[in-house]
């Protein structure tokens, strides 16, 4: 392989053009882990923009954590008899309440595992 340089200043810039792809839209968790390697790991992320995996990883955990999260809801919803079709007819603040509630705890595991977590 091939590198050519340009010259700014003193310094020899290497000329890296990254491959054209499609790109299709990162969900809320994608876009958290972006933020989250630009403030906190920096060196994993210029790592992954270098080597051009950097937006293939983002969609790859968007795609699992809305995924984990939607399976997560469920298994919550299924531990909790509480949580039924009479209890939304009958009080429906309760029902959303506790469902608002499986969803975030559902949230708050996968932030701390897949966002936040030092996984590729």
């Amino acid at each position: 392989m091939e590198i050519t340089y340009t010259k700014c200043g003193d310094y020899l810039l290497p000329n890296l053009i990254l491959k054209p792809r499609k790109q299709e839209n990162l969900n809320k968790y994608g876009l958290m882990r972006l933020d989250y390697l630009k403030k906190n790991k920096s060196a994993l992320y210029q790592q992954l923009l270098m080597q051009d995996k950097l937006y293939d990883h983002l969609f790859s955990v968007s795609i699992e954590a809305e995924e984990k999260v939607y399976y997560l809801i469920n298994e919550l919803i299924k531990l909790d008899d509480y949580i039924n079709g009479e209890l939304k007819s009958t009080n429906q603040m309760l029902w959303v309440q506790k469902m608002n509630n499986c969803k975030n705890v559902a949230e708050e595991i996968v932030l701390k595992e897949l966002i936040y977590g030092d996984s590729i």
